[in-house]
């Protein structure tokens, strides 16, 4: 199925929650070393203007940490993102110097999972 003519859709953002939306930003932009952007009505996000999808994050009051890996009845992750990498072993390490945690279950040999600061997992897969 295609768009209807004349209409267009991108992907401009995918939106973590968290309780700390600038220091989630603030991982991110380290990590990834992209530009952190704060709008006038007090969103923020990191990416590479005018390239998208950014990463934008938004505070919850009520937010809980998922745990990794999924155990029923606590808190589940509803996203997780995958990074491809030209370096893993080098790319972890980075990671882990700019706050993030590498998890303690690891389900493969493929990639390794870490967790943002905020608790959000993600992966690094070698290119």
């Amino acid at each position: 199925m295609s768009e209807p003519q004349g209409l267009r859709i991108e992907l401009h953002a995918i939106v973590l929650d968290c309780s700390d939306a600038h220091e989630l930003a603030d991982f991110y932009a380290k990590f990834l070393g992209w530009e952190k952007y704060v709008d006038p009505q007090g969103w923020v996000s990191v990416g590479l203007k005018p390239h998208t999808p950014f990463l934008l994050f938004q505070e919850e009051p009520n937010y809980r940490r998922p745990v990794w890996p999924d155990e029923p009845e606590e808190q589940q992750k509803s996203i997780h993102l995958d990074f491809v990498v030209s370096d893993r072993q080098a790319a972890v390490e980075h990671a882990v110097k700019c706050g993030a945690v590498v998890a303690p279950v690891q389900f493969s040999q493929d990639w390794v999972v870490l967790l943002d600061p905020a608790g959000h997992p993600f992966c690094l897969v070698q290119m």
